[in-house]
């Protein structure tokens, strides 16, 4: 498999502001190649960049600006082949099962025993799935960047984060390791980053999209976390951006793979 993504973003910074961005793909191992470039412009001048490792495979890319400026980024990768499922340690099962910032899955405890029971394994992933596609509406700009899977739930509406971190809670509440993981979608529309969750079900990270708006086996991973507020891809660390302008494409060679739900897909 052969898939070509690119990131284009464009965003203003006040004084002494502080930025990782995560656009990159993540290194994960058995890609047969990785053909890779990333610029960040400020003015007429590059960026010193400074990569950090991120969990997961996924990069991060940090910069400092003392002076207000004006910030383009272009970030394109051809990658071929397939990764290599990713092996579990048994402490990302423990924290991956625990409640965070934007899956509340404490609170979501009786919703999940009320709508699903005694499922367990396979049967309750694609149980959620289902749920959480019925119950939610996809609406661009529905949701807030402070919203978890609670206040989700309550508006019934959301966008592609949204629906994973419920998801996410869901699972979670039946002891199901979940996480969410940032991704390029070819297929996706509107283009866009994606998000996804991935429940550990048979010894695997099993992808979970309950928009079913991509197919999952074309995703491309940046990188995963307890939730967005470990996978956003473009975050300050002091001072403070608006971002003017987001472009973003992805693309697989010859068809797109077909989409059927009730399939396990790790993501590759």
């Amino acid at each position: 498999m052969e898939r070509t993504v690119a990131a284009r973003l464009v965003f203003k910074t006040v004084a002494n502001t502080k930025v990782a961005l995560a656009v990159s793909v993540a290194r994960n191992p058995g890609y047969a190649s990785v053909n890779e470039s990333l610029s960040v412009i400020a003015g007429q001048d590059q960026v010193p960049l400074t990569e950090l490792a991120d969990h997961h495979g996924g990069r991060v890319h940090y910069m400092e600006f003392a002076e207000p400026t004006e910030v383009a980024v272009d970030y394109t990768a051809s990658v071929t082949g397939v990764a290599l499922p990713e092996q579990a340690s048994l402490m990302e099962l423990i924290r991956y099962v625990r409640p965070s910032r934007y899956a509340e899955s404490d609170r979501l405890l009786p919703t999940a025993y009320a709508e699903f029971g005694g499922l367990q394994g396979e049967e309750l992933l694609h149980a959620v799935r289902n749920w959480v596609f019925g119950e939610l509406r996809y609406v661009s700009g529905a949701s807030r960047g402070t919203d978890g899977a609670v206040e989700t739930l309550l508006n019934r509406r959301g966008v592609c984060r949204d629906f994973a971190h419920l998801a996410i809670a869901l699972l979670r509440s039946k002891d199901i390791p979940a996480r969410l993981a940032a991704v390029y979608a070819p297929g996706l529309s509107p283009m866009d980053f994606h998000a996804v969750a991935e429940a550990h079900i048979n010894g695997a990270w099993q992808v979970v999209d309950p928009t079913g708006l991509a197919p999952r086996e074309a995703m491309l991973r940046i990188t995963a976390g307890r939730d967005s507020s470990d996978t956003a891809f473009l975050s300050t660390v002091g001072g403070s951006l608006s971002l003017k302008e987001l472009r973003v494409t992805a693309v697989v060679e010859g068809m797109l793979p077909y989409e059927d739900p009730a399939r396990l897909v790790v993501l590759q």
